[in-house]
């Protein structure tokens, strides 16, 4: 290819990246005529082509100037089904599933934890946020500042943290403030090419924290992956019971092995007098795994360094105390006593 032109070409930015499409390797072919240029683009991206050639265009301004998209192989669009899921992640030995019925109670600060957990027991950890609504691991794994980056094999690299891989739609907005205004069809693509897009390597355990309710992303993991436990997070209080018992029964309905449930913000301990106050209720989920004859996984009381460390990207399980590690930890052990993980 005409190296000069290349050069040129450095000036064109792919949306929504700090990266020029040269970097990308988007370029797959120039042909040269004159003053005749024809440019073909690898990208899969279609929304994307349009704004690039229209930079083209205007950066090559003195020439005659044809931009293509070269056709792009066919991705198998065929969703499998719950009682038989396709396996768009065969790279991950055992896929975990995190959920609540409801926000706010604490499941990907669980998810952070629970992953890093894993990998502090020496296994090869992936966390996928699947919460493209609310994506808030890159925070709490200190890489939120971080930007999508490829590779050269064409691949996703993920971030790195604590022992783990990392992947969030947060990292592919322009800031985290960015807002995703997407249909669920939108958001279900997306997950797609992060299982499929993604070097993610060998995994012993791939953990995805899932939006909470019931809804297109949980359904259509279910359908795309063999999920080999599922793991509920609620909070004692009647309402969070409630909704996180629909998920209870959503799993069930789908026949997805639920590995457990998890009671986070328990309690609250006053630390000036150590007097223990039932905020939200006491043992709601207890009661909840015993109803519905599922494993109680273990409570995870309320405290400020909990949320402290987890606002400033230092995961409790890594950094807290050995009381806020062993948490965590227990959850694990508890985890592997409940699911026959293929290790």
């Amino acid at each position: 290819m005409n190296k000069k032109l290349l050069e040129k070409l450095r000036a064109v930015k792919y949306p929504g990246l700090d990266k020029n499409i040269v970097e990308l390797h988007t370029i797959d072919s120039i042909q040269e005529d004159g003053k005749n240029l024809t440019i073909t683009l690898n990208i899969a991206n279609q929304e994307a082509f349009p704004v690039i050639e229209g930079a083209i265009k205007d950066l090559l301004r003195e020439y005659n100037v044809e931009v293509k998209l070269k056709a792009q192989p066919k991705k198998s669009i065929n969703f499998g089904s719950t009682a038989n899921p396709n396996n768009r992640a065969p790279y991950a030995k055992n896929v975990i599933a995190v959920t609540s019925g409801k926000g706010g109670v604490g499941k990907s600060t669980v998810s952070t934890n629970l992953s890093i957990a894993l990998a502090q027991k020496g296994y090869k950890v992936g966390l996928l946020d699947a919460d493209v609504y609310g994506p808030d691991i890159p925070r709490m794994v200190g890489v939120e500042h971080e930007k999508l980056r490829w590779g050269d094999n064409d691949k996703i690299i993920p971030s790195e943290n604590f022992g783990i891989k990392i992947m969030s739609v947060g990292l592919t907005t322009p800031s985290p403030d960015t807002p995703l205004v997407w249909r669920s069809s939108v958001a279900v693509s997306a997950l797609i090419q992060f299982l499929e897009d993604v070097d993610w390597g060998e995994l012993d355990f791939l953990v995805i924290d899932m939006p909470p309710g019931t809804g297109d992303i949980q359904l259509t993991m279910a359908q795309e992956l063999p999920i080999t436990a599922g793991v509920l997070v609620t909070t004692p209080q009647m309402v969070a019971a409630d909704d996180v018992s629909r998920a209870i029964m959503m799993f069930k309905d789908i026949g997805v092995h639920i590995g457990g449930l998890i009671e986070n913000m328990s309690y609250f301990v006053a630390p000036d007098t150590g007097k223990r106050y039932d905020i939200f209720g006491k043992d709601g989920g207890k009661a909840l795994a015993m109803r519905y004859d599922v494993p109680f996984l273990g409570q995870i009381p309320l405290e400020m360094d909990i949320r402290e460390l987890s606002d400033e990207g230092k995961p409790p399980v890594a950094l807290g105390k050995e009381r806020h590690k062993s948490y965590y930890q227990q959850i694990i052990d508890n985890l592997f006593a409940s699911t026959n993980f293929n290790l």
